[in-house]
């Protein structure tokens, strides 16, 4: 059986599914996957050191979580137009005349979104949270003809920063960096949680039950867990939602066809992961 060497650098990724994900993905394939969790801290390196290291090693690709998706676009080739405005990627893959980058996470949502709501359109969103994953669902949203994202992250800088390059990528479109959660939920018709509030280890909810109320449908980038606060509150207040697993499972979807070089089979893998054997 073929072997390739995978790996995820990240911040707080114990209780990633990933490595399940790209085990089960190539065996499906004849391929024996190992699969590394790469903390940064962990391993006694900053984020450009143990890079360096995956990219001499014998490690055929990587992928990046928070919060380093932005830092790993400076090192890689991005063909991507739109991956290259977005300044974002979670996917690396390392070949002789460099590292390419790739963004599953853009794709990743535009598919989950359209299987869970399509043919409505997202109209105006508010957004909360401007990292990498904030940045590719920003970008998403755009291209799913949403009406208008209100952008609120705690460092006000790094959401106005996605939005100008949205602006620039996308001329007309209406994005705005909020001043305050208030003001990017008032109007708004769905609610985003792209920040890290919600995971193992960042409890909480980044959003007031209070400012759900009036809007349709909700997602949550978070999938550990699955069932976050966020959802549930969405859920009790009567919006249609879209969990975070799902941007996971898509995403990976991509990713092992990237990694693989051949397609997936989306409903074995998705029933092999719901397989708790």
């Amino acid at each position: 059986m073929k072997k390739v060497r995978l790996g995820l650098i990240g911040d707080n990724i114990a209780a990633s599914k990933a490595p399940r994900l790209h085990a089960i993905a190539g065996r499906m394939r004849g391929v024996e996957i190992t699969y590394d969790l790469l903390v940064p801290a962990e391993q006694g390196a900053g984020f450009d050191e143990l890079f360096d290291r995956c990219a001499a090693g014998n490690y055929h690709g990587i992928n990046i979580t928070h919060p380093y998706k932005e830092r790993a676009a400076e090192r890689v080739e991005i063909e991507s137009p739109v991956v290259r405005a977005m300044g974002a990627v979670n996917t690396i893959l390392f070949e002789p005349a460099g590292p390419r980058g790739f963004n599953t996470d853009h794709t990743g949502f535009m598919a989950a979104w359209r299987v869970r709501f399509s043919p409505a359109r997202p109209g105006i969103v508010c957004q909360v949270g401007a990292g990498g994953v904030g940045r590719a669902v920003a970008f998403g949203l755009a291209e799913l003809g949403a009406a208008a994202v209100r952008l609120f992250d705690l460092d006000r800088a790094r959401a106005e920063s996605v939005a100008a390059d949205l602006r620039e990528a996308r001329p007309g479109f209406d994005v705005t960096a909020a001043a305050s959660l208030e003001e990017a939920a008032t109007g708004a018709n769905g609610i985003v949680n792209c920040s890290p509030v919600g995971m193992v280890g960042h409890d909480g909810t980044p959003v007031p039950r209070g400012l759900m109320i009036g809007t349709a449908w909700a997602f949550d980038a978070v999938y550990t867990p699955v069932d976050t606060r966020f959802l549930a509150d969405a859920q009790a207040t009567g919006l249609d939602t879209l969990s975070g697993y799902e941007l996971f499972f898509e995403q990976g979807v991509v990713c092992t066809e990237i990694f693989l070089g051949s397609p997936a089979d989306r409903t074995r893998l998705r029933q092999a992961l719901a397989d708790p054997a």
